[in-house]
């Protein structure tokens, strides 16, 4: 059997202000995921739009589409030409899951939920002629699940090839967020055995890994148990977690000990009425600057969080975001509008009070205004958005944020980060296109790891031996 495994360009990627490297920087992990079910006798192929042209003249007997909700129309454009040749066409994912009539339109079978139980039983169908219309996960569990397929992954397309997930979804319910919805209808957080997740990270090649996971601290006696197993590896690793799990004493300490370098954090908003609106309560009652310091005294670096647009934002939200996020140190950030992701409460709360303006997914991007703010215009919710950017990754607040650490060694690694992350777009731009990224991935790990060149020797990125193929080894959107 043939199999096309197929991730499509944001729309972003056809914006005026996409990043190149932000969408160089993780291969389509889920699809590998998927792949690593097939038979050993099975042809297939994973193609990420966003580092390479997709081949569109062959003729796959099945074409699996991973669909987001700005790639959506572009998922369904590819679904649509796949189909009129004569492929068996799959859509799953955050937004199949969200509106499964609506992607119906354009496959043959749609996935809703997570993949590890309804995968194997529609390849079991499929093979015997007989595929469903639709699958909808029950059944939760990463037990027993196959090796990621690596070995179909492009690593010198990304800069950050070694990305891993070890757990599903989050223990925590947010009106906001997207994937409590895709988790619907069975257990919204899960991991691996840690055994499992220990054998996969030994398999990857280097130093560095990157945790996609939404919330690696989710599960406590899990994460304690992942941190041991991880030090003495001489790894260093960036990962996701809550204000909560940063607090929680003894957990952080393990997971610096164990390599953690960086941590993104969503603080979301400076407001507890604003959290209280959302049922963020993981959020409520807790020192956002204790947790910053507990952070920066183990080396930890931070990627801030924060979201505009919330009902008790009024005009001062931005600059006193900014300043907060400067003055506490805080590396990076990532800022984002307010979003009303269909099937989640916050969606259903706005269409219910007609607030929602369209349906045009391809503004769903945490960039664009697509709802009626309360206390902002969604002109000044717009342009206060990328007033933020502009006003925290400027170089006077660059080097204030990098001024608040205590050493040298920290003003420098701070520097470095949130310069080269922000400041040398068109150098990335080159780099990608030079297909240089893999002689990158040292530097980042010597930032990471204070721009001390600590740990094990790095390997050669573009070296075969470094990343053996899985399939002959035994035993993750």
């Amino acid at each position: 059997m043939k199999v096309k495994m197929i991730l499509p360009a944001l729309t972003e990627a056809l914006s005026p202000f996409w990043r190149p490297i932000k969408y160089s920087l993780f291969p389509p992990l889920g699809l590998a995921t998927l792949a690593a079910y097939l038979d050993d006798h099975d042809e297939v192929e994973i193609q990420d739009e966003h580092v390479e042209r997709l081949t569109l003249n062959d003729e796959p007997d099945l074409v699996v589409i991973q669909v987001y909700i700005t790639s959506a129309y572009r998922a369904y454009e590819l679904a649509d030409h796949y189909r009129r040749r004569g492929a068996h066409v799959a859509l799953g994912g955050l937004h199949v899951t969200s509106l499964p009539d609506e992607a119906a339109q354009h496959a043959d079978t749609i996935f809703l939920g997570p993949g590890e139980d309804t995968w194997p039983q529609f390849l079991h169908d499929f093979r015997a002629g007989q595929p469903g219309k639709v699958y909808r996960s029950t059944v939760r569990t990463l037990i027993g699940a196959p090796p990621v397929r690596r070995d179909l992954i492009k690593r010198q397309l990304y800069l950050v090839p070694n990305s891993i997930v070890v757990s599903r979804g989050c223990p925590h319910t947010c009106d906001f967020c997207y994937k409590e919805a895709f988790f619907k209808g069975g257990k919204s957080f899960y991991t691996q055995a840690v055994d499992a997740a220990l054998a996969e990270i030994e398999r990857l090649p280097g130093r560095h890994l990157y945790f996609l996971d939404d919330h690696l601290f989710g599960q406590p006696t899990f994460a304690r148990a992942l941190f041991d197993g991880l030090a003495g590896m001489g790894r260093v690793w960036q990962a996701a977690g809550t204000v909560q799990s940063v607090l929680r004493p003894g957990l952080l300490e393990k997971a610096a000990q164990a390599g953690l370098r960086s941590l993104f954090v969503g603080f979301e908003t400076l407001n507890p009425a604003n959290l209280k609106a959302q049922h963020k309560y993981q959020n409520l009652n807790r020192d956002y600057s204790l947790a910053i310091k507990r952070l920066h005294d183990l080396g930890v670096m931070i990627n801030g969080s924060f979201v505009f647009g919330m009902d008790d934002d009024d005009a001062g939200v931005f600059g006193r975001t900014v300043e907060w996020a400067i003055d506490h140190g805080i590396e990076t950030a990532t800022f984002h509008i307010l979003t009303p992701y269909p099937d989640t409460a916050l969606y259903q709360r706005m269409a219910a009070a007609g607030r929602i303006f369209h349906s045009n997914w391809n503004l769903y991007d945490t960039r664009h205004v697509v709802f009626r703010p309360r206390r902002l215009s969604p002109e000044e919710l717009e342009q206060g958005y990328w007033q933020a950017y502009r006003d925290f990754y400027r170089w006077g607040s660059i080097l204030r944020g990098a001024w608040s650490k205590e050493t040298a060694t920290g003003k420098l690694r701070h520097a470095a980060y949130a310069g080269a992350w922000k400041k040398f777009e068109p150098a990335w731009d080159w780099v990608i296109k030079a297909k240089r990224l893999p002689f990158m991935l040292p530097v980042l790990e010597n930032v990471l790891d204070g721009l001390q060149g600590r740990g094990r020797q790095q390997p050669n990125p573009l070296s075969p031996l470094s990343h053996p193929p899985l399939r002959s080894l035994t035993p993750d959107s």
